[in-house]
């Protein structure tokens, strides 16, 4: 049984729900990541605050984290005993941000508290440069990781029938 289970990949792929679900399995509380950096409003919490936040969660005996952010991406995989990457096509990520606008807009996330479901340009620009300009990070950081310990995915597809053999 996985105690540490770092998921990471771009916006739109799932790995809010991909947490949710695991947490049920496994009976361990997910942190989304994302609640952590955005504060009420979209409002953006200090780095170093964040990071602090997240490594006194990454030295926990147990825990679920969903996000990439870089700067303690190591130290999560690391710490990790299953990391589990989302590395979908552009187009799937986009698929995936979409339907979440459309079916959650106006309303608050769950994972984030305070914050509306939202899309803007800049955010659309962001993910359509994803692989492009931030998936290399990943790449980088796995290199020196036991390869034992990470499962690649690469559309909802293969992460619903992984998921329906855990079950």
């Amino acid at each position: 049984m996985y105690k540490k289970i770092a998921i990471i990949g771009a916006p739109g792929t799932g790995k809010t729900t991909l947490a949710k679900k695991l947490s049920k399995i496994y009976n361990i509380t997910p942190t989304h990541i994302d609640g952590i950096h955005h504060l009420d409003n979209w409002e953006k919490r200090d780095k170093f605050e964040r990071d602090k936040i997240i490594l006194n969660i990454v030295n926990r005996n147990e825990w679920i984290i969903d996000g990439t952010y870089k700067s303690t991406l190591k130290e999560r995989m690391e710490a990790a005993d299953l990391i589990i990457w989302l590395d979908f096509s552009t187009i799937n990520q986009l698929k995936g941000i979409l339907s979440r606008y459309f079916k959650n807009r106006g309303k608050e996330k769950e994972e984030i508290p305070g914050c509306k479901e939202k899309i803007d340009i800049k955010f659309l620009l962001y993910v359509l440069g994803y692989n492009k300009n931030k998936r290399k990070i990943i790449v980088e950081n796995l290199n020196n990781i036991n390869k034992d310990k990470v499962l690649i995915f690469k559309n909802r597809k293969e992460v619903n029938s992984w998921i329906d053999n855990l079950n």
